[in-house]
């Protein structure tokens, strides 16, 4: 095998990370994965994920971890609302594809790992060459040293100019997350008015997605096209997000707006794009790739982000291992061809959705076809 006494380093335990960390191991690949989080432990921020067939199930089932999934995840349908709280139509809930908390999914991963595997508080700073090995320069941290690294440290990954000049791109939408905890207690109208489901609704170019199950809380976004003050705001100040967005949804029910403020927790998040269209550097020094959103963030609109990078884990690890290729560099090529084409069709996909969902005229008939 191409990877026999060879180190294989990880930057990130994201879900694309721990997937291909996972893979290598099964074929016994010494690997580590190094992650900027504190421990184990420290919460993952964002709403709960849908792995499709084909891609994250396809992952899950190759790394054994698919009932752990099935067991975590929770089948939700789509309830449909207009601005004045009325249910349109719903949608039925989704057993093929359950939604599972990131920290669950989180676990699952790490659980499935050989001891110590992750080495925590880890964060990145850079790479050099040094006698014919990788140095991974750390913050605060001694070196360490790989034979291949991969990169899966997400959209701003500080290993990515080893591979490619590309830079990130803001593709015009913003993303306002706001969570609150306990919902039942918090906002039992609006947890009621969902019924269990993921509740949408849409309005002159805004788009509102709750979720009533992650993992004890309610977390929703609220996305649009992006105003100049949007990123400059403090999320930290909860009650002044709230304020500004309930003058956002004046003319929305009251409802919405209860729900705004019994929200503890907000982020601000301008969309991104890397673009795959700038040729990947061919002369690196040493192996070394990227998968996840290192290679090719994109906004969520269409649900394919986790999912095309648990493909890259898939496709990379394979070639890594299948014993089909001269050398690790070939393989990694071979990799990087596949996922030019298929990321960009994700991409595409979701720069699609992504205008369509801001169009003033969208509804949400367009996407369900009801």
């Amino acid at each position: 095998m191409l990877l026999n006494s060879k180190k294989v380093a990880i930057i990130g335990a994201g879900p694309v990370g721990l997937t291909m960390a996972k893979l290598l191991q099964q074929n016994g690949v010494d690997v580590t994965v190094y992650e900027r989080d504190e421990n184990a432990h420290a919460r993952v921020w964002g709403g709960p994920l849908d792995l499709h067939k084909g891609t994250g199930q396809e992952a899950m089932k190759k790394a054994g971890l698919m009932e752990q999934y099935f067991t975590l995840g929770i089948p939700m349908g789509r309830t449909i609302t207009n601005e004045h709280a009325d249910i349109l139509f719903s949608v039925d809930t989704q057993y093929d594809t359950p939604e599972i908390n990131r920290n669950d999914l989180r676990t699952i991963l790490l659980n499935s790992l050989t001891k110590d595997s992750i080495a925590w508080n880890r964060k990145c700073t850079g790479l050099s060459v040094f006698d014919g090995k990788w140095l991974l320069h750390f913050e605060n941290h001694p070196d360490a040293v790989a034979d291949v690294v991969i990169g899966a440290n997400g959209g701003m990954s500080a290993v990515r100019k080893y591979v490619t000049d590309a830079q990130v791109e803001y593709t015009g939408s913003f993303i306002i997350q706001g969570e609150v905890p306990q919902p039942k207690t918090n906002c039992p109208e609006f947890f009621s008015l969902c019924n269990g489901n993921i509740l949408m609704a849409v309005k002159n170019g805004i788009t509102f997605t709750a979720n009533p199950k992650n993992n004890g809380a309610l977390m929703y976004g609220i996305s649009f096209r992006k105003t100049e003050d949007c990123t400059s705001m403090n999320y930290m100040d909860a009650n002044d997000i709230a304020n500004r967005l309930c003058d956002l949804f004046a003319d929305w029910h009251e409802i919405y707006k209860q729900l705004i403020r019994a929200t503890t927790t907000f982020a601000g998040l301008p969309t991104r794009k890397i673009s795959l269209d700038l040729p990947w550097k061919e002369n690196r020094q040493l192996p070394i790739t990227l998968i996840g959103d290192a290679a090719h963030i994109m906004p969520p609109f269409a649900g394919q982000g986790v999912n095309t990078g648990m493909r890259d884990a898939l496709i990379l690890c394979s070639n890594l291992t299948n014993e089909k290729f001269e050398n690790i560099e070939s393989a990694i090529a071979d990799y990087e061809q596949q996922m030019f084409t298929y990321a960009r069709e994700a991409q595409q996909a979701t720069a699609i959705n992504e205008i369509a969902m801001h169009r003033p005229e969208f509804s949400f008939q367009e996407r369900f076809g009801s």
